[in-house]
């Protein structure tokens, strides 16, 4: 059995390691303390926003925002199809109901003429997704929005780095989250974040996120004993201090993790480009894409599924790219997403991280283009 290459690895080391022992040495490990309150104020200013807000995980971060957004039971949010279903379990957390609007077929992303077109009364926002960390079109997506009346949620759980037409990932809609899951740019393992311009967003956020109350940490910096007031249903969605470290670090990291990465793309694509079978990611020419996953789309000649079992006996770690989320049976009848459709059948993740080597992304390249000329040849036959 050859050496397996990972799917996705984080880049931790001593910086990580130092960070949590300095919030050890601090005595004060819970969630939102001072390690928090740091990685938010420096979090917010890469992201090109005011406010932002730790949270337990990406999910949380979802429920929040559409809390805070007056999301309710009867509304209806249209979400971009292509996505891991917490997009849509997000809505349906708060009673309102998720309406999938399909994609484009170069970027993935939903399609703001798809948007327009699912508008009912009930409708009172869009949630656009940036796949695999390329942002979708913010710019129509709002106009769209303030037409309506619409609020504009941009989910960057896998874009932190990315911008669009120059404008940092987070900054491009009322409110955005994020997810420091173990596959993302930056991780602690798990957590999340939510971030916006807008205070009262950021300031009902923080309530929601601490049952309903003030943090300790802000009560332990007034100078009486406060006794907190429960007045509104809240939860327990805090990312740890420890966690905080890990991601102040992290964040450090970020502009070089975005190098090697674009790096291991531009390799990639030149490796694929002359293949006919196997169509590389597109990479918008107004924006800057993290690459959180690489993925490519097989052509029908070949099956996924065989491609992606051949791969990993051979070494090479790899999956699909993310779900059709209209075709899951949670939601119900849904309208038809066929480009979503399409993407979810023929999409092929492969190894994409900070950790690869040139050799390793030679490797990965030449396998699977070896396993998909062979299958094809095969089914030819």
């Amino acid at each position: 059995m050859p050496d397996v290459i990972a799917l996705g690895q984080p880049t931790v080391g001593e910086p990580e390691l130092a960070a949590i022992a300095e919030v050890f040495a601090s005595g004060w490990l819970a969630g939102s303390g001072p390690a928090c309150k740091k990685f938010e104020e420096r979090f917010a200013a890469a992201m090109g926003v005011q406010h932002a807000l730790t949270t337990s995980n990406c999910g949380s971060a979802l429920h929040l925002a559409l809390l805070t957004l007056g999301v309710k039971p009867g509304d209806e949010v249209i979400v971009g199809d292509y996505t891991f279903p917490a997009t849509g379990h997000s809505v349906m957390w708060t009673g309102a109901r998720p309406v999938f609007a399909d994609v484009r077929p170069d970027t993935w992303t939903i399609d703001p003429a798809v948007v327009e077109s699912l508008i009912t009364p009930r409708t009172v926002g869009i949630i656009a997704v940036d796949v695999c960390g390329q942002p979708a079109d913010y710019d129509e997506l709002r106009a769209i929005a303030d037409k309506h009346g619409l609020f504009l949620m941009e989910d960057a759980a896998c874009s932190a780095g990315a911008t669009y037409k120059g404008r940092p990932a987070g900054s491009l809609a009322d409110v955005a989250v994020f997810s420091f899951h173990g596959r993302k740019g930056i991780t602690a393992g798990e957590g999340g974040a939510l971030v916006t311009d807008r205070a009262d967003l950021a300031a009902h956020a923080r309530k929601l996120h601490t049952y309903g109350v003030e943090g300790a940490l802000t009560r332990a910096e007034l100078s009486k004993l406060p006794i907190p007031v429960f007045d509104e249903l809240g939860y327990n969605y805090r990312l740890s201090d420890v966690q905080a470290a890990i991601m102040l670090a992290q964040l450090d990291r970020l502009p070089d993790l975005l190098a090697v990465k674009r790096r291991v793309a531009a390799r990639y694509g030149e490796l694929f480009k002359e293949h006919e079978l196997i169509t590389a990611p597109f990479e918008a020419p107004d924006r800057e894409h993290p690459w959180q996953a690489y993925v490519v789309t097989l052509d029908r000649a070949v099956n996924r599924g065989e491609v992606a079992m051949a791969l990993r006996e051979r070494g090479v770690q790899c999956t699909f790219g993310t779900y059709a989320s209209h075709l899951q049976p949670l939601y119900g009848e849904t309208s038809p997403c066929p480009v979503s459709a399409d993407l979810f059948e023929r999409h092929l993740a492969i190894p994409m991280h900070a950790n690869l080597t040139d050799a390793q992304v030679e490797t990965v390249a030449a396998t699977l283009i070896q396993v998909v000329d062979e299958l094809a040849t095969g089914r030819a036959n």
